[in-house]
């Protein structure tokens, strides 16, 4: 029996559209990055069906537009890869030199900071699609292997999954518990989950079908202060060191280590500092902690309006709505 790729729940589940392009584009904004997008001939407005869950730090969406488009000129800075895959209808997926039309179960994986990158989507299509940012594929990476894998990865567009294949079978295993516990999906314990087993099986089918091997020195091997400087952050972002204090830790200059970072890890130190300080507050206050103030002073966060509005950027709702969720189960 074919997987049906659904994460809503049913109550959402009711047919309602959207035909107003404006509102589509905000919403893709934020769920993907800017592109533009233009209808195919005769019918012009749409009818867009969009749903949308994070995994972690994925974002998956259930989507279409209703109508025959053309997107292009995706934004080559949001530090996002995308895996799109063809539930129903038929995309074609362009890249420089080469192209690939899906049908259903078919998934195209695309960096599109490495690689320019145009979808053509007939009028039938829908979407389940994951917004993964790099710097999760390159931190497990760096986890997993001790290396970042080098520029043919990033920089090979691919098919992957497939009927019967394990990305499909895991797909349905992720779509079906979002749609049974979506809670539990965006924002407890079985979502980190789900975000390491997708990312996983993501980095490992895109490497296979890019002829990279991650276990050996064909990856970029990340420099052990870079591994030391992550290890110290982690163990250290509740004491809120400073650049200076890391790179003291690890041995360089805060320039050799930005430098390091931003090419191993699409990431800056401070903004590593920032996720990880963010991660553990959320940690804190999905476990029912017993107020807002008191999970952000433990990771060191003084002015709580800046800290509610870094929240909200990152996580999409403010810790207090992510508190009563915890505190309500």
């Amino acid at each position: 029996m074919r997987s049906l790729l659904d994460p809503r729940p049913m109550e959402h589940r009711t047919p309602r559209t959207v035909d107003d392009w404006d509102a589509i584009r905000a919403w893709t904004d934020v769920k993907y990055m800017h592109f533009a997008v233009r209808p195919v001939g005769r019918a012009t407005s749409p009818a867009s069906s969009m749903y949308s869950i994070s995994i972690g730090g994925i974002i998956l969406t259930h989507f279409s537009y209703g109508v025959h488009v053309k997107l292009d000129d995706f934004d080559s800075e949001s530090g996002n890869v995308l895996a799109l895959t063809t539930v129903r209808g038929r995309t074609r997926h362009g890249v420089p030199r080469n192209a690939a039309e899906l049908s259903g179960d078919q998934t195209f994986v695309v960096d599109c900071g490495h690689t320019p990158y145009r979808l053509d989507a007939d009028q039938d299509h829908l979407q389940l699609n994951l917004t993964v940012p790099d710097r999760l594929l390159t931190d497990l990476a760096l986890r997993w292997y001790g290396d970042v894998p080098s520029a043919r990865l990033w920089s090979t567009p691919c098919v992957i999954g497939g009927p019967s294949s394990p990305w499909l079978a895991l797909l349905d295993f992720a779509t079906r518990t979002a749609a049974a516990a979506p809670d539990d999906v965006a924002h407890g314990r079985v979502g980190r989950q789900l975000e390491e087993m997708l990312a996983a099986q993501l980095l490992t089918e895109w490497a296979r079908h890019a002829g990279v091997d991650l276990t050996t020195t064909s990856a970029v091997p990340a420099p052990g202060y870079v591994r030391t400087a992550v290890h110290y952050i982690d163990e250290h972002a509740r004491d809120l060191p400073t650049i200076a204090e890391i790179a003291q830790v690890a041995g360089v200059s805060v320039r050799a280590l930005s430098g390091a970072f931003a090419k191993y890890l699409g990431t800056s130190p401070r903004r590593y500092l920032v996720e990880r300080r963010l991660q553990g507050v959320r940690r804190e206050l999905t476990s029912g902690t017993q107020s807002v103030a008191a999970a952000a002073h433990a990771w060191g966060y003084v002015n709580m309006g800046s800290f509610a509005g870094a929240y909200r950027r990152r996580f999409g709702e403010l810790p207090s709505q992510t508190l009563r969720r915890a505190t309500r189960n």
